[in-house]
């Protein structure tokens, strides 16, 4: 295996178990994980907007790296030439 290959599958991996982690710290019309850290952490409406605001950064982050290491493996290695 290349080191590339290793790197993009890494990546892939991690960002792909990220994003699921993240999505579902997501809160749903107010009663989420999120809303409950938040409101431990914050005892004021701004600062539920900040958590979220940074959970949403996060969570575009981890999609856009999901999806370039897809793209990426999609390229380099199309149609399953990966050999052992």
């Amino acid at each position: 295996m290349s080191p590339l290959l290793i790197i993009m599958l890494v990546l892939l991996v991690v960002s792909g178990v990220g994003l699921v982690i993240f999505i579902l710290l997501h809160s749903g019309k107010g009663t989420g994980i999120s809303d409950a850290i938040a409101s431990s952490m914050y005892s004021t409406q701004t600062g539920t907007s900040i958590v979220e605001k940074n959970l949403d950064r996060i969570t575009i982050i981890l999609a856009v790296v999901f999806m370039v290491s897809l793209l990426v493996l999609m390229i380099i290695y199309p149609h399953g030439a990966i050999a052992a």
